[in-house]
């Protein structure tokens, strides 16, 4: 089965975000002007949902892709965090970049000219979106969310979407003050927070559904039914390739067809960016491929801000 990509956004003050976009390279600086066409290169930035150093190898199906559609050189971006490629596409230079639902919100918010364009889909047909899973080790008491109360909860960050921001909705609404009423531990990383539950640093935290329920299995990192899940999200709206405000619009539309039209396994396979659709990757987790979204599709993580009051669904940190 193929899954979808599902990153976390690592928090970071709005000056602490300039740094690491700096650290991100000199070459985002140098393709500023990528994003009218006139350099010939466009940035294309996506921070990984676990520690990864073949994110690049991953998305290059769709690099050549885009290559071929636009006429324009693509340059990968393995971005640090989302503060960072937020800051990056106000300043001009990223051009394309892979958000999470929630960080997404953040940038639009940030600059309203930020468009989505596609999503992630685990399958041909699937509506794009994923679950935060509340989880504990299965020998523990704990049965739902109000059983946090007093624990040790992994969160993954304040900027996470499906590591924070739903989990303290849901807590909130299971009456559990998630300032006061846990100790906090934000691990980082989805994989992070569920491999801290399981080996006993938490009592119980927080990942998004399929780090929980195959991928750290698959990858041997987690024992099968060692972890046990008490509380489901609803369906948390998809993570979006987004375009920046300051992209010309003719190739805002080549690069949005691109996603939606032939940024799929089907039509990578068929017309030779990738060798067989068994080994095509679409993405970090290897999804089928890209759908349609809108900013509308959002505004469930939008709500969800509403009933959190989070401070950090207004700021970058």
């Amino acid at each position: 089965m193929r899954f979808t990509v599902r990153r976390t956004a690592a928090v970071a003050a709005a000056g602490a975000a300039l740094l690491v976009l700096s650290a991100c390279g000199q070459s985002a600086v140098e393709s500023s002007g990528a994003a009218g066409g006139e350099s010939g290169t466009v940035v294309f930035a996506a921070v990984p949902s676990e520690e990864s150093t073949s994110l690049q190898q991953s998305y290059q199906s769709v690099i050549s892709l885009l290559e071929k559609e636009t006429g324009q050189k693509v340059r990968f971006q393995n971005a640090t965090d989302y503060a960072a490629v937020i800051e990056g596409m106000r300043a001009g230079q990223i051009d394309i970049a892979g958000f999470g639902p929630f960080s997404y919100v953040l940038a639009k918010n940030q600059d309203a000219g930020i468009t989505p364009v596609a999503a992630l889909v685990d399958e041909k047909g699937d509506e794009p979106g994923y679950q935060s899973y509340a989880i504990t080790v299965n020998d523990s008491p704990i049965t739902d969310l109000a059983g946090f109360a007093g624990q040790t909860v992994c969160f993954v960050d304040p900027n996470s979407t499906s590591g924070y921001l739903y989990p303290t909705a849901g807590l909130i609404e299971a009456g559990v003050n998630p300032a006061t009423g846990v100790t906090p531990v934000f691990a980082g990383g989805h994989d992070a927070s569920a491999l801290a539950v399981a080996s006993g640093q938490c009592a119980a935290g927080f990942a998004y559904d399929s780090i929980v329920d195959t991928q750290l299995i698959e990858s041997g990192q987690l024992k099968p039914g060692l972890l046990r899940t008490v509380w489901k999200s609803e369906t948390i709206a998809g993570s979006p390739v987004a375009v920046a405000s300051d992209v010309e619009p003719q190739l805002r539309q080549k690069i949005a067809d691109a996603f939606t039209q032939k940024a799929n396994v089907d039509y990578l396979t068929a017309n030779g960016f990738c060798a067989s659709a068994d080994t095509c990757e679409v993405g970090e987790e290897g999804g089928w491929g890209y759908v349609t979204v809108d900013d509308a599709f959002y505004n469930g993580v939008r709500r969800v801000c509403d009933i959190t009051k989070a401070e950090s669904c207004t700021s970058l940190g």
